[in-house]
């Protein structure tokens, strides 16, 4: 299993998850690295596939697999399934790589997976102590999180897409 992007403890609240009709593609998992150009990038992880966990006030309460680029659709079925209400911060950890091509708004979208996802054991290993590490927070684990290449995506609230960061992003025409 080889991480390459996640995204640690955001808030349900900050997702617009049905912004009304005609306006399907206002429904994003939007995340940046970097807050100014020109090493601001921003992604939709949407589309991720990978493992997710939701928590409420207590700490984690649900763990989840993101498969086949659905990642935003699981959280999504969780507003109205047996979960609603039931939390209200996610992380998520992903597989598919970021691409570099930017769409219309100059947001980011995601690759296909490059090699298979369980690509070796060592890697496999790590990634699973570093997404314990990351969840669960052991006081007495010395070991920190490490994904190696991984990055990791701030999350950017449906409100702050509009007023900050979409105009940082976008393509000059």
């Amino acid at each position: 299993m080889r991480v390459t992007s996640y995204g640690l403890f955001w808030s349900a609240e900050e997702i617009e998850w049905s912004p009304g009709q005609g306006n399907k593609r206002e429904f994003r998992l939007l995340g940046r690295v970097g807050k100014n150009r020109p090493g601001l990038k921003v992604a939709d992880f949407r589309f991720q596939q990978g493992i997710y966990i939701l928590f409420d006030d207590y700490g984690p309460a649900y763990v989840g697999l993101a498969k086949g680029e659905r990642l935003g659709a699981r959280l999504r079925d969780h507003q109205n399934d047996h979960l609603a209400n039931k939390w209200d911060r996610f992380s998520w950890f992903g597989f598919n790589p970021v691409s570099t091509t930017v769409d219309e708004t100059g947001v980011l979208s995601l690759e296909k997976p490059t090699q298979d996802v369980t690509d070796d054991t060592s890697t496999t290993i790590g990634n699973l102590e570093a997404l314990l590490i990351a969840t669960v927070g052991p006081k007495l684990n010395r070991q920190k999180m490490n994904f190696g290449e991984a990055e990791e995506w701030e999350q950017i609230g449906y409100w702050e897409w509009r007023e900050t960061y979409q105009s940082r992003v976008a393509i000059a025409e």
